[in-house]
């Protein structure tokens, strides 16, 4: 996937106040960066921000990470919003490499349309997979919990497989999310593609 550049981008990065530019340095330590003992969880892949800042809006009593690779993504994403909350931080950073940042902090992980990498040679790159089930073990801090929204249906019904073998039990699960009665906030993925049509696959997935 093509990551397009932003204009002034370097500015908008450099200039954020809530974009951690440092965050090995604050392994173990979040707590003290949001100044207060509240649960942190953690968005990966949180494209233009949408579902991260109203999250973090409506739940004041939850701190909340935003993840994104490429800088490209993370300054588009500042660009768009508003304010600076108290409980919202945002890092530039390789999912893979989570276990640099974070040790045993998070309570629960977001995943939001992440790429569905449909070729088989490239399914160890999805999100939900064991590699990545590995590495988040490392960053959960007692019950794991996972959320993920998707269109994708195979992606969805491989991350099911996946999720299970690896010892995760299901809260809940649709295969129609905007037609149930599951809590949502929407990202812009999710507004442009329900408005085409597309259905939205939702669990909640949590291992002991």
């Amino acid at each position: 996937m093509r990551i397009r550049n932003i204009k002034n981008k370097n500015e908008i990065v450099n200039k954020c106040e809530f974009l951690i530019k440092n965050p090995s340095e604050y392994k173990g330590k979040f707590k003290k960066l949001f100044k207060n003992d509240n649960p942190i969880h953690l968005e990966i892949g949180m494209g233009k921000g949408k579902f991260i800042y109203e999250m973090a809006s409506n739940n004041p009593h939850i701190n909340f990470i935003g993840l994104e690779k490429f800088d490209s993504v993370i300054a588009k994403a500042i660009a768009k919003m508003p304010n600076k909350l108290p409980n919202l931080y945002l890092i530039s950073y390789d999912a893979l490499k989570l276990a640099e940042i974070f040790d045993h902090e998070i309570d629960t992980i977001y995943l939001n349309f992440s790429d569905p990498w449909p070729k088989k040679r490239h399914h160890k790159r999805r999100l939900t997979h064991e590699d990545f089930l590995k590495v988040y073990d490392l960053i959960f801090k007692d019950e794991k919990k996972i959320i993920q929204k998707t269109d994708n249906i195979d992606l969805f019904a491989d991350s099911l497989v996946y999720l299970s073998n690896y010892g995760y039990l299901f809260k809940d699960v649709s295969l129609d999310l905007h037609n149930s009665e599951i809590p949502n906030i929407r990202t812009e993925y999710e507004d442009k593609f329900s408005q085409k049509g597309f259905k939205i696959n939702y669990l909640k997935a949590y291992k002991k």
